[in-house]
């Protein structure tokens, strides 16, 4: 591990408070053509036509954009405009490369707290690695191809996705097609649910899974035991490997295919249309669920009953047709879980390298 002198943030950065800042921003269009940014997760909030402000930026004089509540930061290349005075525009001193500096504030570990700014009290305080600036060049230059293939990586999954929804809205556009009959879900099965769990029969951490509604679909925080799961799973209505299950509250209509492992579904908000596989295939359903128009009750909270599920129209086709259209759709589904395998193992090479490429001792 090589021995390099370390240094503060703010004598490697100098930081500009934007003034004046956005007023208003709407869609793109010729009149809108700039971008509003905020550091936070969504980057892009709209686009203005105002010219006073707007902030200089390009692939040969780049900026960070700050946070100076969240401390979250973004490298931007191109022209913009802030969202409000608490982003600062960070940008380079002499003697540092500024990409190498980006890397290193990634590996910066701060949980900011409070509603205060960051930047000039504690963030610009931090102290970063600054080997000679041929190193940093040369750790850059790493650090960079991996970015790239990331970049890459999400642009070709991007694309795929738009593909894959632009032929399941045409394959599934059948309604009026010559041999296609429209039935409602109640036609072609009965709405279904597990047995009610009571909060004090769950833990923390137990034996099978227990999957509420915020849960559904992630990684479960409840867990209900063996014992009660057997129980209930020989009593009550419980899902077959292959069916579809659907949230009926939160996300309406989101469709998560029932994989046979072990667990359990929160009553009411997660349910299945226990259907015959003679009459609809389970993943013609499934790819059918995501472009459904349910039709909910409630007020703030919306949800689906029952009724909603029952009363809903889908186009059915022949099996043969069914299977044709799930082939079809199956393959593109495949496809972006593939891309987004690599996606995953190179952000993971990246991490890696990042880390150790930028673990220095101090002088």
């Amino acid at each position: 591990m090589s021995m390099v002198e370390w240094k503060k943030l703010e004598d490697c950065l100098d930081f500009e408070q934007p003034t004046p800042y956005l007023v208003k921003s709407t869609e793109y269009d010729d009149a809108y053509k700039t971008p509003v940014l905020t550091a936070g997760q969504s980057l892009l909030l709209g686009y203005t036509n105002e010219q006073d402000g707007i902030y200089r930026a390009s692939k040969e004089n780049p900026c960070i954009i700050f946070d100076d509540f969240t401390t979250s930061f973004h490298w931007i290349n191109f022209d913009f405009k802030v969202k409000s005075s608490a982003m600062k525009m960070l940008r380079p001193k002499e003697g540092v490369n500024f990409r190498y500096v980006y890397y290193a504030m990634l590996g910066i570990n701060f949980v900011p707290g409070g509603h205060q700014r960051h930047w000039i009290s504690k963030y610009s305080q931090f102290e970063i690695p600054l080997p000679s600036l041929s190193e940093q060049e040369r750790i850059v230059g790493i650090l960079d191809t991996f970015t790239s293939s990331i970049e890459n990586l999400k642009a070709q999954i991007s694309l795929r996705r738009k593909q894959y929804e632009h032929y399941r809205d045409k394959l599934l556009d059948l309604e009026g097609k010559p041999g296609v009959e429209m039935k409602t879900l109640g036609k072609i099965g009965d709405v279904c649910m597990c047995k009610r769990i009571m909060k004090e029969q769950t833990s923390d951490n137990g034996e099978i899974p227990f999957f509420k509604i915020g849960t559904f679909g992630g990684q479960p925080d409840a867990f209900i035991s063996r014992e009660l799961y057997e129980e209930y799973k020989t009593k009550f209505s419980y899902p077959k490997k292959g069916e579809i299950l659907i949230s009926a509250a939160g996300t309406i209509g989101r469709s998560v295919i029932f994989d046979g492992e072990d667990a359990y579904f929160q009553d009411s908000n997660i349910v299945w249309i226990a259907n015959n596989e003679k009459q609809v295939i389970n993943r013609f359903l499934y790819y059918l669920y995501q472009i459904a128009e349910w039709k909910t009750d409630g007020g703030t909270i919306k949800r689906l009953y029952n009724y909603n599920l029952k009363n809903t129209p889908i186009p059915l086709p022949s099996l043969e047709e069914q299977s044709r259209i799930v082939s079809i759709l199956d393959e593109f589904e495949a496809s972006i879980k593939n891309l987004e395998a690599q996606l995953e193992a190179r952000e993971k090479q990246y991490e890696y390298y990042r880390e150790k490429l930028l673990t220095f001792e101090r002088e």
